[in-house]
């Protein structure tokens, strides 16, 4: 199972990540940060496959995803 970090201090709860992921693995969670945005979190972590894309789409660099155990 891949890692998915999500970082409250630079993600402003676009959900692009969430929209974007192939796999369905993020949701919008419902966990707010301080300044009132709503933060994406992993519903699926299981189905995660690493390819990444919710990284490439985030506007703000807020998301990275765990690759090291990913099958090439």
């Amino acid at each position: 199972m891949h890692k998915i970090f999500i970082s409250e201090k630079y993600c402003k709860g676009c959900l692009i990540c969430v929209e974007s992921c192939p796999k369905n693995v993020l949701k919008a969670s419902s966990k707010i940060t301080s300044k009132g945005y709503t933060l994406p979190g992993a519903a699926k972590p299981d189905k995660c496959n690493a390819c990444g894309l919710c990284e490439v789409v985030c506007p703000d660099f807020a998301i990275a995803v765990d690759k090291k155990d990913k099958a090439l």
